[in-house]
C-alpha cells in the first residue's frame, strides 16, 4: 500500500533518478524542483531522464547526468527498461506521472520511489486531492512527499555564455539593439488548434504595436513558419526557427513584454522575468498559466470553457478567444504602463 508520509531527503541515497519527459511547458515549470533536488542531494549522483528536445534546457545544471529517451516505439521502451533495471537506483522521483513513467519507475526496483499518484509503482505519494492544483504545485507535492520541502517559484538560469552571445549577434545583424522589442507567439501545438487566438487578431495587434513605436518579433518552430511568414509580411520580424529554447529565453531578456497562446514558448518567456500575456480559452489557466504570470491571463468567460477540445465545435464559434479583441489587448497593455514610453515617442496609440 502506498504511504503518504514523507521520507528523509537523503537517507543513504547515492544514486538518484528523476523522470520528466515533457511537455515543454511542464519541463520549464519543473526547473525549480530540479534545482531543489540537486541542492538536497548534493553528494549523490543524479540522473534526469527526459526527451532529447529538452536536454538543452537542463544541460548547464551542475552534477546532473542527462539521459534522453526518444519515445519511438516498443523496442526503444524495452531497451530503456533493461537499462533502468541495471542501474541500481536508490531513489526515484517521477515528476511525469504517466502510465509509461510509472512502468519505468517500477522497473528500477529502487527501494524508494516517489510519484504523483497512488499505485504499485511508488512507495511514497502526496495525499489525494492534487487534481485542482497548478502543475508547479503538483510537482512541489511530489517533493514534499519525498521529504524535501517545496521549491520556490524562482527559475534558476545557469546559462552558457554562448547563448547570450548568439542572441546579441542576431540583434546586431537586424539592427535591433536599443529598440523596444515585443515577442509574439501566434502558434500552438498542431494538436491544439483551439488554443490559437485568431490570425487576423494577431495581425491587427502587431500593426497597432508597431504604430506605438514597438518592434514586433514573431517566434516559433518550423510548424509555425507559414503562419509567421504571413504575419511578418504585414508587421514585424520573422524569427521562426532561429533560436533554440535557451536562446529564446535569452532573447526574451531583451524584450519589453511578450504575448502568446497557451503554449511552451509562453513558459519560456516567463523564465526571463518579463511580463507575459497569454490567451486562454479551451484550457484552464488556473492549472497551466506561466509561473508568476497569473495576473496577465487574457480570457473571455463562456459557459463551455474550459472544454479541453483540440478543435472548437462550430456552434460555439470559438467565442472564448474570438471575443478578446486587439483593442482590448492594447487597452490592457496601456493600463499596465507598457505602451507609455513607446507612444510618447510615436505620437500616441492609433
Amino acid at each position: 500500500m502506498t504511504r503518504h508520509t514523507p521520507v528523509p531527503p537523503s537517507g543513504g541515497a547515492d544514486n538518484i533518478l528523476i523522470i520528466k519527459l515533457g511537455a515543454l511547458g511542464d519541463i520549464v515549470l519543473f526547473l525549480p524542483q530540479l534545482a531543489r533536488i540537486l541542492e538536497a542531494h548534493s553528494g549523490a549522483r543524479v540522473t534526469l531522464l527526459t526527451a532529447p528536445e529538452y536536454a538543452g534546457l537542463v544541460a548547464a545544471f551542475p552534477r546532473l547526468q542527462v539521459v534522453c529517451f526518444r519515445r519511438r516505439g516498443l523496442r526503444e521502451m524495452l531497451r530503456l527498461l533493461v537499462w533502468l533495471s541495471r542501474r541500481s537506483f536508490d531513489l526515484v522521483y517521477d515528476l511525469q506521472g504517466s502510465r509509461r513513467s510509472r512502468i519505468m519507475t517500477l522497473f528500477t526496483l529502487a527501494p524508494r520511489r516517489v510519484g504523483r499518484r497512488a499505485g504499485v509503482a511508488y512507495t511514497h505519494t502526496p495525499p489525494p486531492g492534487e487534481a485542482a492544483l497548478h502543475a508547479f504545485d503538483r510537482f512541489n507535492a511530489v517533493l514534499v512527499a519525498g521529504g524535501l520541502g517545496s521549491a520556490a517559484p524562482v527559475f534558476p538560469l545557469p546559462w552558457f555564455a554562448a547563448t547570450a552571445t548568439a542572441v546579441t549577434a542576431w540583434l546586431q545583424e537586424n539592427n535591433l539593439q536599443g529598440k523596444r522589442l515585443v515577442l509574439l507567439h501566434a502558434g500552438s501545438s498542431r494538436r491544439w488548434l483551439s488554443k490559437r487566438w485568431e490570425e487576423s487578431a494577431f495581425r491587427e495587434l502587431a500593426t497597432r504595436l508597431t504604430a506605438c513605436g514597438l518592434t514586433v518579433v514573431w517566434t516559433g518552430a518550423d510548424a509555425d513558419r507559414d503562419l509567421n511568414r504571413r504575419l511578418s509580411s504585414v508587421a514585424g520580424i520573422d524569427a521562426t526557427g532561429r533560436f533554440d529554447y535557451p536562446e529564446l529565453v535569452a532573447l526574451a531578456r531583451h524584450a519589453t513584454f511578450a504575448l502568446a497562446n497557451d503554449s511552451g514558448p509562453m513558459h519560456l518567456f516567463s523564465m526571463a522575468g518579463l511580463p507575459v500575456y497569454a490567451f486562454f480559452g479551451p484550457t484552464d489557466w488556473r492549472r497551466s498559466h506561466a509561473l508568476g504570470q497569473e495576473s496577465r491571463v487574457l480570457s473571455h468567460p463562456v459557459s463551455c470553457s474550459p472544454c479541453y477540445l483540440p478543435v472548437c465545435p462550430p456552434q460555439h464559434g470559438h467565442a472564448c478567444l474570438r471575443e478578446i479583441t486587439p483593442a482590448m489587448v492594447i487597452e490592457r497593455l496601456d493600463a499596465d504602463g507598457l505602451l507609455n514610453a513607446a507612444t510618447s515617442e510615436a505620437g500616441g496609440v492609433k
